[in-house]
């Protein structure tokens, strides 16, 4: 394995003149810039990790605590830790993803040892257990949802009341006045998922202004129990003319059971999904859509989290809470109810 002496010999310049060059600490000329880097790539030189973290205390690793729950559909998490993985590589750090079900303990463990620079946490509760250790780490942290108290970290995600509220306001311009609502299942409620009851309540609330009958039920997240949900919801009320799907699960079960009942959309009955335009594309969904934004969300938090660590100055800057504007995607599924 390449060493930096082997680079700078090969470049002709001395070890420090090297390591500068490679890491831009010090003002080098172009010219020896390009010879250093050539010599790199030609030894297909990686810098060692332990030797650059004794150097400049940093890992150019970022953390990022994420679980996969039983109760939550896998692929729509995924689509969250790839924005927050891909954004880290093109800034030019690795991701050490940690999935343990004590989050706390091993937000200490990784903070307390310095092994990242920062850390990104996913599947944010109301009263999570990790931000007193998050907000007391020496590293810098960014979240991807709302906790009830943002307080000391810089917290990313989606305006989920202005969600609902579009989703049922478009449903209403066009005619619909009986709607089912299905969220994420009750699990995710009780143990903290505020994003469930943002848009819930929101939508609710956006239904009763305009005299609009909503049935809000929580859903399931895998088969056979969401299909035969699905199928339940659509017996129980017949006079529903418009589907808001707040659950990744559902919406992927949707076209199975429409074309079983031999139910058109838009024409008998009008849908609108939460979710990303990837997570549509590969299920083949059929249905206009709140684009969810995982990957911009990821990105977001990443990009943020790297400012503070590389920078005392955006360390002292303010906390920042961004939301991200709801968007419809209209694919054609929703119309004016047919009359009964």
């Amino acid at each position: 394995m390449a060493t930096i002496g082997d680079v700078a010999k090969e470049a002709g310049v001395s070890r420090s003149t090297a390591s500068y060059a490679l890491s831009g600490k010090r003002p080098i000329s172009e010219e020896v810039r390009r010879r250093v880097l050539a010599a790199a790539e030609a030894l297909a030189y990686t810098p060692n990790a332990g030797a650059r973290a004794l150097a400049t205390s940093q890992t150019k690793v970022l953390g990022l605590l994420a679980q996969f729950h039983e109760d939550e559909f896998a692929p729509a998490m995924m689509q969250y830790i790839l924005g927050v993985t891909d954004t880290a590589r093109d800034l030019g750090y690795d991701t050490l993803l940690v999935t343990e079900a004590d989050g706390a303990r091993a937000l200490r463990r990784i903070t307390d040892s310095r092994m990242v620079d920062g850390v990104v946490l996913m599947n944010i509760a109301e009263d999570d257990s990790r931000l007193p250790i998050l907000r007391a780490a020496p590293q810098p942290g960014a979240l991807v949802g709302l906790p009830g108290d943002c307080s000391g970290l810089d917290v990313f995600d989606l305006d989920f009341e202005e969600a609902g509220r579009v989703m049922v306001d478009h449903l209403h311009r066009l005619g619909h006045r009986e709607l089912i609502l299905i969220s994420q299942p009750e699990h995710v409620v009780e143990r903290g998922g505020a994003y469930v009851w943002r848009l819930r309540d929101a939508a609710l609330e956006r239904a009763r202004q305009l005299g609009v009958t909503m049935h809000a039920v929580y859903g399931e997240s895998r088969q056979p129990a969401v299909g035969r949900l699905l199928n339940g919801l659509l017996d129980t009320f017949p006079e529903a003319t418009g589907l808001l799907i707040n659950n990744e699960a559902a919406a992927a079960a949707l076209p199975s059971v429409t074309y079983a009942r031999g139910l058109r959309v838009p024409e008998d009955l009008s849908v609108i999904g939460r979710y990303s335009a990837e997570f549509a594309a590969t299920f083949s969904l059929p249905y206009s859509f709140i684009e969810s934004a995982p990957d911009r969300l990821g990105a977001m938090a990443v990009r943020q989290l790297v400012r503070r660590v590389e920078s005392q100055a955006a360390r002292a800057e303010p906390f920042v809470v961004r939301f991200i504007s709801p968007e419809l995607v209209s694919l054609g599924s929703t119309a004016p109810p047919l009359s009964r």
